[in-house]
C-alpha cells in the first residue's frame, strides 16, 4: 500500500477515535432522548398497523392533485420510494461526516436528539389525525376489490405487535393524514438548512422536497391534503423545538451587522445555552475562554464590549 494512503487512513482513524471520545459522553447524557425517539418510531408504526385494521376501502375522494398530475402507475411507483431512500441515506451519512472530515459544526448526538424530537412531535399529531378520521386509501393495494385493502382480524396480539415487518411497514393503508415520508424528508431538510454549510445543497434540498411531494401524489400514495399538511406541520414542529431550546432572555447586541456576544466574565456572562455551544462545535469547558475578536484598523479587540468598540471607533476619527 502506498505511503500516502497509509498516512491518510491513519489520520482518518485518529479522527474517528477522537470523535468517539467526544460523542460518547454526550450520548451518556442524551441517551434518554435518543432511546425515546427510537422507541416512538415503533409506537408510530404500531399506530399505523392499527389504522390498517380499521381501514375501509371506498371510492377515491375528489383530489385536485390527482387531476393535475398524471398517474405514474403501479410499475413506476418505486420512483418516489427511491428518491426518499436517497434523501434518508444522504442525510444519515451527513450527520456522521464529522467523524471523517474536519469541518465540524455540530455534534452528531445532539443533532439526532433534536431530529428525533421533531419527529416525535410530528408523529404524535399524525397518529391522532389518522386514528380520528379514516379515509379510503388511494394507493393501488388499498382500493376496493383488492384483497390487501383490509386486514382480517388478528388471531393474536403477536400479529399486531410484530407489525409484519418490513412488508407491513411499507404497504399499509389508512394512515393517510398526513404523509410520513414528507414528514421525515422535510425534517431532514430543515435540519440541514440550519446546521449545514453548502448553500447549493440547501437550495437544491427544497427543490427535491417539491419533486418528492409531486411524485407521492402522482404515485397515488397520498391525497394532496396529506402532503400539504405535512409541509406546515413539519415546519411548525421544527420551529417549536427551536423555541423550546432557546433561552427566552437571550439578547445579543448588534453593531454594524455583526453579533457581539458578551462573553468576558467582567463584562457579561455568555447566555447561550449548553446545546447551542455543543451544536456549534464548541466544547463546554472552553466557553469561558472564548472571546469575540474583531479587528478594527489592524487593532485587535479582546474585551467583547460594545462600549470598548465605540471608544476605538471614536479614537480613529
Amino acid at each position: 500500500m502506498p505511503t500516502y494512503i497509509t498516512r491518510e487512513v491513519s489520520k482518518i482513524w485518529r479522527r474517528i477515535i477522537l470523535e468517539i471520545s467526544v460523542e460518547v459522553p454526550l450520548l451518556i447524557e442524551k441517551w434518554p432522548y435518543i432511546i425515546f425517539g427510537l422507541i416512538f418510531q415503533y409506537i408510530h408504526g404500531l399506530g399505523a398497523r392499527v389504522a390498517y385494521y380499521l381501514h375501509r376501502p371506498g371510492p377515491l375522494l375528489h383530489d385536485v392533485g390527482f387531476e393535475l398530475l398524471p398517474e405514474l402507475g403501479l410499475e413506476n411507483a418505486h420512483i418516489s420510494e427511491s428518491l426518499f431512500a436517497t434523501i434518508f441515506v444522504s442525510f444519515f451519512l451527513w450527520t456522521f461526516h464529522p467523524f471523517v472530515f474536519y469541518n465540524k459544526r455540530f455534534y452528531t448526538v445532539i443533532l439526532w436528539s433534536k431530529v428525533l424530537s421533531v419527529l416525535v412531535i410530528s408523529q404524535m399529531l399524525r397518529v391522532v389525525s389518522f386514528m380520528a378520521t379514516q379515509l379510503p386509501g388511494p394507493n393501488y393495494h388499498c382500493r376496493e376489490g383488492h384483497a390487501t385493502a383490509t386486514l382480517p382480524p388478528p388471531h393474536s396480539i403477536k400479529e399486531v405487535l410484530l407489525l409484519n415487518f418490513p412488508h407491513g411497514v411499507l404497504y399499509g393503508c389508512g394512515d393517510l393524514i398526513f404523509s410520513s415520508h414528507m414528514t421525515f424528508a422535510l425534517t431532514f431538510c430543515h435540519t440541514y438548512c440550519k446546521y449545514g454549510t453548502k448553500v447549493w445543497i440547501k437550495r437544491g434540498g427544497w427543490v427535491v422536497m417539491v419533486v418528492l411531494s409531486l411524485l407521492i401524489i402522482a404515485s397515488r400514495k397520498h391525497y394532496t391534503v396529506d402532503v400539504v399538511i405535512a409541509w406546515y406541520i413539519s415546519h411548525l414542529a421544527f420551529a417549536t423545538l427551536v423555541l423550546l431550546t432557546k433561552n427566552a432572555t437571550e439578547r445579543v447586541p448588534v453593531l454594524s451587522g455583526q453579533q457581539l456576544l458578551p462573553v468576558n466574565n467582567r463584562v457579561g456572562k455568555d447566555v447561550r445555552t449548553k446545546d447551542e455551544w455543543q451544536m456549534n462545535g464548541n466544547s463546554e469547558n472552553l466557553a469561558s475562554d472564548w472571546r469575540q475578536r474583531m479587528p478594527l484598523n489592524g487593532k485587535p479587540l479582546d474585551t467583547g464590549s460594545p462600549t470598548a468598540i465605540e471608544v476605538v471607533l471614536n479614537s480613529n476619527r
